[in-house]
């Protein structure tokens, strides 16, 4: 597994990084290591999984254009 270092986040991150573990019951460095996971995978990835885990358990599964415009909604409105 690789190593990263990011240098120079302000301390408001920082803040905000320790106070989301502590709610969670985590360390800082797994709540980072699961931002990190649950945000580097890209389109591909996204579409193998929902068609992997989630259509078969849905009745009416959308269809890849739909995800693909949810996915663009989704990420323009995070901060």
């Amino acid at each position: 597994m690789a190593t990263i270092t990011v240098r120079n986040l302000p301390a408001r991150v920082v803040d905000s990084l320790k106070a989301r573990a502590k709610r969670n019951g985590k360390s800082m460095e797994q709540q980072v290591r699961e931002i990190l996971e649950a945000n580097a995978m890209d389109r591909q990835e996204i579409f193998r999984y929902i068609e992997k885990e989630l259509w078969p358990k849905i009745e009416n599964p959308p269809t890849k254009e739909e995800i693909d415009e949810w996915i663009d909604d989704t990420w323009k409105h995070r901060p």
